[in-house]
């Protein structure tokens, strides 16, 4: 497994789909190997919950550090001979032809619209675009987590993808022993959980939230790897109430947090299948999210919709603070439909298909 940031999963969706399925696919029996980055982990360890941990070096740049990893990766490769490889990221696209011409097996996970993403430059946007369209003309298999995602590249560039979504933790912590330590009750507060980026639309949660006559504090847990003036700005024109905790990677904090929320907000508008709306909703959260069709795709009418340009961000916060009945509803819904449709074990299952599929050929 290529092209993440490795194990353990601290970071975001591919590496937590590297961690989660990897595991699952050793426990099968299957011999994984995951290729990870410096200064994920320890990278003295040689393995991890079953799976194999081998580092390589990359350029430290942001415009270049997957590329330049997935590169050294896929250069390693070439002396130690696998059966399939998994690599993820649309941006490692322009690296196909390497596995192409060694004759390895190999599938691609595409993940979401990824130069949509306003941490790229502009030249960042075009490069990741063209990746994918050269993951959709040299990869064997293409792997998509939505049906959003499916449909954009068939009508986009003709392409079928195979279809495995993300999962999540269906046994969360519930304990609300870890909000002691950031000063939080159960079910009086709100919660953001997001990388802090544009598409994310954090300011517009913020500034909904201003306009509701409440006490109860907005949690924004999330960061990035990098600072950004949206960063700088975000923060220092935030409304009295608001609390930035910053990354949690205590998976049983941030499973308390989100259970004990009263209600989670969701503004993620350009991925496909987003970990962490997943394990919200694994988590029984009331789940208010951005009207995409990614979001909708995964919530099926389990929680409430809102939009950017009228009120209904607003009259989240304003039901949630008057409308218990409903909340209960919406944590039940989206429960039962993640256990039923999100699982990682369906994850792996659809991944274990696809590289049997791959070495059989």
């Amino acid at each position: 497994m290529i092209g993440s940031r490795g194990i353990p999963a601290q970071y975001g969706g591919f590496e937590t789909a590297t961690e989660e399925i990897g595991a699952r696919l050793a426990e099968r029996g299957h011999e994984v190997t995951v290729y990870c980055r410096y200064g994920n982990g320890d990278s003295k360890e040689t393995s991890y919950r079953g799976m194999r941990k081998v580092y390589v070096s990359c350029v430290k740049l942001k415009s270049l550090e997957t590329l330049s990893h997935s590169f050294m990766a896929l250069w390693h490769v070439i002396f130690h001979r696998y059966d399939v490889l998994i690599i993820m990221n649309p941006a490692n696209g322009p690296l196909c032809w390497m596995p192409r011409l060694l004759g390895t097996p190999f599938a691609l996970h595409v993940d979401g619209l990824d130069w949509e993403r306003s941490r790229w430059p502009w030249y960042g946007r075009k490069f990741i675009r063209f990746g994918a369209w050269c993951a959709s003309k040299l990869a064997p298999a293409l792997i998509a987590d939505s049906e959003g995602i499916a449909d954009f590249y068939r009508q986009t560039w003709k392409r079928e993808t195979v279809y495995a979504s993300y999962g999540a933790e269906m046994n969360p912590c519930t304990d609300a022993t870890p909000l002691e330590a950031y000063g939080l009750q159960p079910h009086n507060y709100f919660l953001v959980v997001a990388r802090l980026e544009p598409e994310n639309h954090t300011e517009a949660i913020l500034q909904a939230y201003s306009m509701v006559d409440t006490e109860l504090p907005l949690v924004i847990v999330g960061d990035t790897n990098y600072e950004s003036n949206y960063i700088r700005n975000l923060k220092s024109s935030a409304p009295l109430g608001v609390h930035f905790l910053g990354g949690i990677y205590n998976a049983n904090h941030l499973q308390s947090i989100l259970h004990h929320s009263l209600l989670y907000l969701h503004g993620h508008s350009v991925g496909g299948t987003n970990p962490i709306l997943l394990q919200a909703m694994a988590c029984s959260c009331a789940i208010a999210y951005l009207d995409v069709n990614f979001n909708a795709e995964v919530m099926d009418e389990c929680g409430q919709r809102f939009k950017l340009d009228d009120d209904s961000l607003k009259e989240c916060f304003t039901d949630a603070l008057n409308g218990e009945g409903w909340l209960e509803d919406c944590r039940l819904k989206a429960q039962a439909r993640v256990a039923e449709e999100y699982t990682w074990e369906r994850a792996c299952d659809a991944y274990e298909q696809l590289c049997t599929d791959l070495h059989a050929k």
